[in-house]
């Protein structure tokens, strides 16, 4: 993931810096099992554990001839180890795949726990953005056409326990990647004792692999990536609320917008959403690592490397954007201005026509059919549409027309939109448990 959208932390856990050291702790902690085991002298552990991480340049300096990753760091990183011959024992046994795969899956999981952390923050804001607006009167939108009354907190509430269950995920993902072997060539354990991969797992706080064939099969991290792509869509979702509130001709959501921030090169009065949309653009780059990832469960027998390239690429970017995303969807939550008063207004710019679904189970009790209801009803509501005359009016109108009386004082008050969203109060006392 380019520099621009990398934050700090999560950038760190990517870094080929941070990466080596991981490798080092996987090295070291193998034979430190093996000096238990009797399997290596005891006496080359700590010259080991002293030995510094190679630097990436030094790496790449020897890659660049060895073409080999995992040759290369032992490489860089015995010439750091003083005896340098106390470096012979590193790797015994092991073949690259248990390195790689071992400090990869303690590289995802620390990765999990930053976005488990980011998500926490933004359900809480989530939670607490549609507990303060639960009386917010705005109108429900199907199809982009006015519906019926709602409150904007309802919106949002739903938008909290998506979040909560993408969170809720991750956890489980979290338990699918913190998957590691050490089992050798093949995944036989010829050369290496299972014993040595209990302890490393152990050490690590990972899982041993129930069975491995050289490399960890790629299902766990599949999920993974896919617990973080439903994250980020969620994110999206969220950003696209906002997008469409904030459009000119609704008004009723305003991103934040800073002192001294521009909209437009070119029009001064523009304030455009453009965190919401950076969301939704940065979401599609998290789904996109979904169907390479995945191809790399399928290898040729016990392994092939077909799958290295595309992680390398593929899971720093997922976890980097997902990062970015949640610190920015939280940054827009909290600031976001919520225009009630024209939420309010376009509630009522369709002139009554939001009523029509209560209008119809009234007539529908006084005896009449549905389809006459209907009829009867629609004919009121597209002389609405067409003229803007007042629902009500019309609706009177229709219905002299076919002789029904209406009862004025009855429609007066099913005609209420806070009538609408009298039963959510337990929506929103699920919400206030939402944690």
């Amino acid at each position: 993931m380019i520099e621009r959208y990398t934050l700090p932390e999560m950038g760190r856990v990517f870094s080929d810096a941070h990466k080596y050291e991981l490798w080092c702790r996987v090295e070291t902690l193998v034979l430190e099992a093996h000096a238990v085991a009797g399997t290596v002298p005891t006496d080359v552990v700590e010259p080991v554990r002293k030995a510094p991480p190679p630097t990436p340049e030094r790496v790449a300096e020897i890659e660049a001839v060895t073409q080999h990753d995992v040759i290369a760091f032992l490489t860089a990183w015995a010439d750091n180890t003083e005896p340098r011959d106390a470096a012979k024992w590193v790797h015994f046994g092991m073949t690259s795949s248990d390195l790689l795969d071992t400090a990869l899956a303690a590289q995802l999981v620390e990765a999990t726990d930053i976005l488990l952390a980011k998500a926490d923050d933004l359900v809480a804001v989530l939670r607490d953005h549609a507990l303060e607006h639960q009386a917010t009167l705005r109108v429900g939108r199907t199809h982009g056409i006015h519906g019926e009354p709602d409150v904007w907190g309802h919106r949002v509430a739903d938008f909290a326990f998506a979040m909560a269950r993408s969170r809720d995920r991750l956890h489980r993902a979290r338990e699918a990647v913190g998957v590691m072997a050490i089992s050798g060539p093949v995944g036989t354990y010829s050369n290496i004792d299972p014993r040595i991969e209990g302890y490393v797992a152990e050490k690590l706080g990972l899982r041993p692999a129930e069975v491995s064939t050289q490399v960890v099969i790629r299902d766990g991290i599949s999920e993974w990536v896919g617990a973080l792509a439903i994250m980020a869509t969620v994110c999206e979702a969220i950003a696209l609320e906002v997008r469409h509130g904030q459009r000119t001709e609704v008004r009723e959501l305003w991103e934040p917008f800073g002192k001294g921030q521009k909209g437009s090169s070119a029009m001064p009065h523009k304030k455009n959403p453009i965190l919401s949309e950076r969301i939704c653009g940065m979401a599609r780059i998290v789904r996109g690592q979904i169907v390479p990832v995945m191809e790399g469960i399928p290898l040729w027998h016990e392994r092939d490397i077909s799958h290295s390239s595309t992680e390398r690429i593929a899971l720093p970017d997922a976890a980097v954007a997902t990062d970015y995303l949640l610190h920015l969807t939280t940054r827009l939550m909290r600031g976001l201005v919520v225009d009630g008063e024209r939420m309010r207004a376009n509630l009522d710019s369709t002139h009554g026509l939001i009523y029509s679904s209560t209008v119809v189970s009234e007539l529908i009790e006084t005896g009449m059919s549905r389809e006459d209801v209907y009829a009867l009803v629609q004919a009121a509501a597209m002389r609405t549409w067409e003229n803007g005359t007042a629902f009500r009016e019309t609706l009177r109108e229709e219905a002299g027309a076919r002789g029904v009386e209406l009862d004025e004082a009855r429609l007066d008050e099913v005609c209420r939109p806070e009538r609408f969203v009298r039963r959510l109060s337990g929506v929103f006392d699920r919400l206030k448990s939402l944690s």
